[in-house]
């Protein structure tokens, strides 16, 4: 099973890698050098991997709330 600092740094890797095929899909998109077979499966391709973006982003801000949320309570119990 992988650790799960593995798991955060394939996250990364997959988001980054997902930003740059995003990037590159729409630089195709725009030079209107493409068909539009090629665009509709160029775009299908960018929504899957906008798709893992949203996903990467929404684990993340979860994980800096429960690790915020921590703090916060750590941080009252030593004022107390």
């Amino acid at each position: 099973m992988p650790s799960t600092k593995t798991k955060q740094k394939d996250q990364e890797l997959d988001f980054e890698q997902s930003i740059k095929e995003l990037e590159k899909i729409v630089k195709q998109l725009e030079s209107g050098k493409v068909g539009l077979a090629e665009s509709l499966k160029m775009f299908e391709s960018g929504i899957e991997h906008y798709q893992n973006c949203q996903k990467t982003l929404d684990a993340t801000e979860k994980k800096i709330t429960v690790l915020t949320e921590k703090l916060e309570k750590e941080y009252q119990a030593n004022d107390e």
